[in-house]
This record gives C-alpha cells, sequence and structure tokens, in this order.
C-alpha cells in the first residue's frame, strides 16, 4: 500500500513538471484566477499549449476561513494539494517568477530559467503585510492576537473565542485595500453570537476600528449592517488605522486618519486584519501601474500598454472588491478576450464589476451582498439579498465550496450572471 501511494505521488510531480521554455499562454499563480483562467484555456488550446508558474504545494479555499474561525469547518476542508487543483491539460512550472520581460516577450523565474509566451496572464493575487503594524508579526497568533487572513493563525482565532472568558474585544480593518473587505466584520458578528449562546456577552465589549469612514461600500448592504451592529451593541469607530500592537500589555494604538492623533486601547482579544498590497515581485514591475497593481483595462481586463499580456484578481488595479466571487465574473471576460485577440478579433466582453461579499451575521443568517462597480446592487435571486437570510447561510457554508473546487477551478463557472436572468425571468437584472 505505501509502494502504491509512493507510486501515484511520483506520476503526479512527473504529470506537471515541464522543461519547455515557451508557451502560447503563461499564466503567473495558481490560486483562483490562474487555475480558472488555465483550466479553460487548457481545454480550447489543447494540452502543452498552457503553463502555470506556481511555486506552492498547497492550495486553499481562502472564503472558509471565516468559518474555520468561528469553528464552524475544519481547516483541512479548506485546503487541497497544488497536484489534485492543477488541470492535467497544464504544464505545471513549480517556481516563482523573479523578473517580467514584456519587451521581449518573457519573464525569469527562481531556478534560473526563461520562460517565452505569446500571451501572458498574471494571477498573483495580493500580500500580506503584517510587517507594517509595528509588533504585529510577533504576536499574532499570541497574547489573544488571531488573524482569518492567513493559514498560519486562522485555528488560533477559535481557540482564543472559544477560550475567551470576557473583557474588551477588537476587530481591525486596515487602510490598504484587502480581500473580501467584509471578512473583518463577519468574524465579529459570529463571536457575538458564539458568547451569546455562552451566555456570556454581557461580559464583553465588542469594538470595531476600520480605515473607511462606512461600515460597507455598497450603501444599500450598509444600511442592514448597520442596524446589524446597533442591535449587538458594537462600538463602531471609523477612520481608525491599526498602527502598533504591543502584545506583552495587550495595548493597541490606533491614529485617527482624519486628525492623526493616537489613541491606545487594551484589549482581552483582538482579530487583526493585516495591512494589504500587490505582490513585491510586481511593485516597480512594466506591468504594474504607481502602486504596483498590474495596469489594466477595468472592462476588458486587457493591459493597457502591452496587449498580449491579461490580469485577473486581486493583482490587478480593477476598482472593485477583491473575492472569489470577482475572479469568477472576470475568468470568463478574460478567457474570451484573450481567444479574440489570438484571433486578431476585437475585445468584445466586458466586465461589469461584479463582486459578492456573503455576510454571515450570525451561525445560521447571512446577508448575501452583490453589487457592480458603482456599488449598485446586481442581486441573483428575486428576493431581498439585503436582508439577514437562513438559506443564504448554508448556501455559503455548504454549497460555494462545492461549487469553487469543481467549477471554478476547472473554469466551468464565470459568476452567476446567467441564473440572475433566468431567476428574475429576462427583468432588467445584467
Amino acid at each position: 500500500m505505501h509502494r502504491f501511494g509512493e507510486a501515484t505521488r511520483r506520476v503526479r510531480i512527473r504529470r506537471f513538471a515541464s522543461n519547455a521554455s515557451s508557451y502560447r499562454v503563461l499564466v503567473l499563480g495558481g490560486g483562483a484566477g490562474g487555475q480558472a483562467v488555465s483550466s479553460a484555456l487548457s481545454r480550447r488550446l489543447g494540452k502543452g499549449a498552457v503553463g502555470v508558474v506556481e511555486p506552492a504545494s498547497v492550495h486553499y479555499y481562502q472564503p472558509m476561513w471565516t468559518f474555520v474561525g468561528a469553528g464552524a469547518k475544519r481547516f483541512e476542508e479548506s485546503r487541497k494539494d497544488m497536484s489534485d487543483v492543477m488541470s492535467s491539460g497544464v504544464d505545471w512550472i513549480k517556481t516563482a517568477v523573479t523578473q517580467f520581460e514584456p519587451e521581449k516577450n518573457r519573464v525569469a523565474t527562481q531556478d534560473g530559467k526563461t520562460i517565452s509566451y505569446e500571451y501572458l496572464v498574471v494571477a498573483l493575487g495580493i500580500q500580506l503585510d503584517f510587517h507594517k503594524v509595528k509588533g504585529l508579526a510577533e504576536c499574532v497568533g499570541k497574547d489573544g492576537v488571531s488573524s482569518n487572513y492567513s493559514a498560519n493563525t486562522v485555528r488560533m482565532t477559535w481557540k482564543f473565542l472559544e477560550d475567551f472568558k470576557g473583557g474588551e474585544a477588537l476587530f481591525t480593518f486596515p487602510n490598504t485595500p484587502i480581500k473580501c473587505a467584509g471578512a473583518p466584520q463577519k468574524i465579529m458578528y459570529l463571536a457575538d453570537d458564539l458568547w451569546r449562546k455562552k451566555g456570556m456577552r454581557g461580559n464583553v465589549n465588542i469594538s470595531y476600528y476600520s480605515s473607511l469612514p462606512v461600515i460597507f461600500g455598497a450603501k444599500k448592504y450598509a444600511a442592514t449592517l448597520n442596524q446589524v451592529a446597533k442591535c449587538k451593541d458594537v462600538n463602531l469607530n471609523f477612520r481608525h488605522n491599526l498602527v502598533e500592537v504591543k502584545g506583552k500589555s495587550k495595548e493597541a494604538i490606533f491614529e485617527n486618519l482624519d486628525t492623526q492623533e493616537k489613541k491606545t486601547v487594551k484589549y482581552d482579544f483582538m482579530h487583526v486584519t493585516p495591512p494589504m498590497s500587490p505582490p513585491d515581485i510586481l511593485k516597480g514591475s512594466p506591468l504594474s501601474d504607481a502602486v504596483g497593481w498590474v495596469d489594466v483595462d477595468k472592462e476588458t481586463l486587457q493591459h493597457k500598454k502591452y496587449p498580449n499580456v491579461f490580469g485577473i484578481g486581486d493583482c490587478t488595479n480593477v476598482p472593485t472588491s477583491k473575492t472569489a466571487a470577482a475572479v469568477a465574473g472576470q475568468s470568463g471576460v478574460l478567457r474570451e478576450n484573450l481567444l479574440a485577440a489570438m484571433r486578431g478579433q476585437a475585445l468584445t466582453q466586458k466586465y461589469d464589476g461584479y463582486t459578492s461579499c456573503p455576510l454571515p451575521t450570525s451561525y445560521g443568517k447571512l446577508v448575501l451582498a452583490e453589487f457592480d462597480f458603482n456599488g449598485e446592487p446586481l442581486e441573483t435571486f428575486p428576493v431581498n439579498q439585503g436582508k439577514e437570510r437562513r438559506p443564504f447561510y448554508f448556501m455559503k457554508k455548504d454549497m460555494m465550496p462545492f461549487l469553487y473546487w469543481n467549477l471554478l477551478l476547472k473554469g466551468r463557472w464565470k459568476g452567476p450572471k446567467m441564473m440572475r436572468t433566468l431567476a428574475h425571468l429576462g427583468m432588467n437584472k445584467r
């Protein structure tokens, strides 16, 4: 039995390794965007035409980490070996990109190789910057500080919540773009519900410190969430950014972004959303804007300078919330536009900014926010999704993981646009 397992593992390694130095399409990144695009394109272009540069051995379904941190899912359910999610039709190049040379249609990699391409898709995700908050990197995962954003710390959230005896509980949102902008408050609502179920909520003071001026960017859902926070007796503190954590004394220091004044807040438990930024390899690269995001047209996802380069997901400067739902909406647009570019045709597919943020407000209820570039609702179901609903909670918890692993990563899910049209019987829902 042991020998059979070893043979299977060796077959997988041979199956994805490649010494090819040129591809019709080279995809950088094996996250949700990279997998969705590479899987779909490999079926259209044939085996060996698509290469994927990805150094990681494990793929995580990160939207599940809210439930992992809240004890509603096991961490193991959120991970799979990269070899199990990589399409059999692509070449997996297990290394990292170190340099972009778009003028020569090639990239350099960490193992010293150069890979050429006809078309490039950049899907490198977003970078967690724990080190940008003084003291945070040293105390996250201990000293009562946790974060659902890291595979290394998400399980500590549940331990801290379960062991909590009362006191000051803080939840933070940084002064940078982040992936899943609703996640900082999702865990807060679940923590509130947990402590109520344990009969200890009266011993807890919950405070939310956000750099934003509002609780949520889309007005319809902000109205609901403001009411949820009020009913849960959450202290809302907007325009406050976490700048330092003193783990030993359990103190958090926040800066008021309007007055630049700083204040020190004691905590017994704190869930931190770290600052985030484009991956270091993109900052200052010829593919990026002044900040470091891949500089693409927000509708076609084609690079503004290099027509044979496309971008998808969190690493781009597309002005919408950075979520897996946005990746799904972008993946079909990118695929069809890239194929059109290959044929010398016009790029006719347009991304409308669709993104989704399912916000659990308790164990059993959820607000399903779906909206476009302008924050206007773009809802799939013919009900008011701005209300807390029980079916949406179980859809998020139990159905969406299946959709992610079996459809999105395989390039067979382009978002709910068709479902939306059918559900609304052709009414004015894009």
